[in-house]
């Protein structure tokens, strides 16, 4: 048993020529292998395609994508160095729709970005955006461990807590969110047994969040996500704790498609239902998740999952990636400040620090 995570990426070599090197979270759990991300369409297609997936893990690639974009600008013109930045970030942007954590990166590059002095060459200019990206990769290291710390309180010795999807340290800096209260609950001496979604269509769950907890040596129970209101009615849970990668002003939370069926079954079973989220995660330019979107994705993952046809041809499919969970059906959201709770519009403008 380890009590240490697994870092989801880390950058190699400096601003010029150094690249970002991240586990490629498709081939877990049979291969921990390593990918090596040289250009920006690289970083682009690993977030597109989940190779690194978790809204804060996104957003710290994004930010060091821009480093590894930006590469390519040889001068010290400032007209051409803002010109490739807007080109890089908004590209990045395009990857994936739903994790704020993504705009919020990006647009925290950019206001860094518009700081620069205009004498600035080059060089310096890029070491201070590789700078900002290792502070936004640290940060959320800090971020992790503030939210474990927080959300370990709520839970006892010998606790059955349900999650779902991953949310651990491979979809963040270290510690995760949601997973980093187990963590956190393991390093103070509270034994928990964890059940464990296995997350469908891509078995977040199943590949990722019983890997990580297995490293840690943490009781963990793998179950279909069909099994969730069986096992809550036995009385095995007695508390669930999911991640978000979106928080709307009132509460309201995007998280991986089923987690607001999860929610449901929670509050029917009289069982607390948590999100753990950083204050990132938090959108108040929306007043409630109706307009949160929620990213559609290739009817392959459905029809032909990890390879293998379990369709007839033509099948109309749906596939969205994320459900929103209404603000009423969460018990607390658990942040690197406090948890909010009761969840209301003025409660979250409180805690995260903005008028609604």
């Amino acid at each position: 048993m380890t009590t240490s995570t697994t870092e989801t990426m880390r950058w190699q070599g400096d601003a010029n020529s150094g690249h970002l090197v991240l586990i490629d979270q498709t081939q877990l759990p049979v291969q921990l292998v390593e990918k090596d991300c040289r250009d920006l369409e690289t970083v682009w297609e690993a977030i597109k395609m989940l190779r690194v997936r978790g809204a804060p893990a996104i957003g710290i690639a994004a930010a060091y994508g821009v480093v590894i974009g930006m590469q390519t600008v040889a001068s010290d013109d400032k007209s051409e160095f803002d010109s490739r930045l807007a080109e890089v970030t908004d590209h990045l942007a395009t990857s994936r729709p739903t994790a704020v954590n993504l705009f919020w990166a990006l647009d925290r590059i950019r206001k860094h970005a518009a700081s620069f002095d205009d004498g600035m060459d080059r060089n310096a200019k890029m070491a201070a955006l590789l700078a900002e990206a290792s502070v936004i990769h640290e940060e959320d290291r800090e971020v992790c461990h503030a939210i474990g710390r927080y959300g370990a309180e709520l839970l006892a010795d010998g606790q059955g807590v349900l999650t779902h999807c991953n949310a651990g340290g491979l979809a963040t800096a270290e510690y995760g969110t949601a997973l980093s209260v187990f963590f956190t609950a393991q390093d103070v001496g509270k034994n928990l047994h964890i059940f464990v979604d296995e997350t469908r269509p891509l078995l977040q769950g199943a590949r990722l969040t019983a890997w990580e907890l297995g490293q840690r040596g943490i009781q963990a129970t793998l179950i279909c996500d069909s099994m969730a209101a069986q096992v809550m009615k036995e009385g095995r849970v007695s508390a669930v704790i999911t991640g978000a990668d979106r928080v709307a002003a009132n509460g309201d939370s995007a998280n991986k498609i089923g987690t607001y069926s999860i929610a449901v079954l929670a509050r029917a079973h009289e069982i607390p239902f948590y999100i753990a989220a950083p204050v990132s995660t938090f959108d108040l330019s929306l007043a409630d998740g109706v307009n949160i979107p929620i990213e559609q994705r290739s009817a392959e993952e459905i029809t032909h999952g990890f390879g293998r046809q379990t369709a007839p041809d033509n099948v109309d499919v749906y596939n969205p990636a994320f459900d929103v969970t209404p603000a009423e059906l969460i018990a607390g959201i658990i942040t690197e400040r406090g948890v909010i709770s009761p969840v209301t519009t003025e409660n979250v403008a409180k805690m995260v620090g903005q008028s609604a």
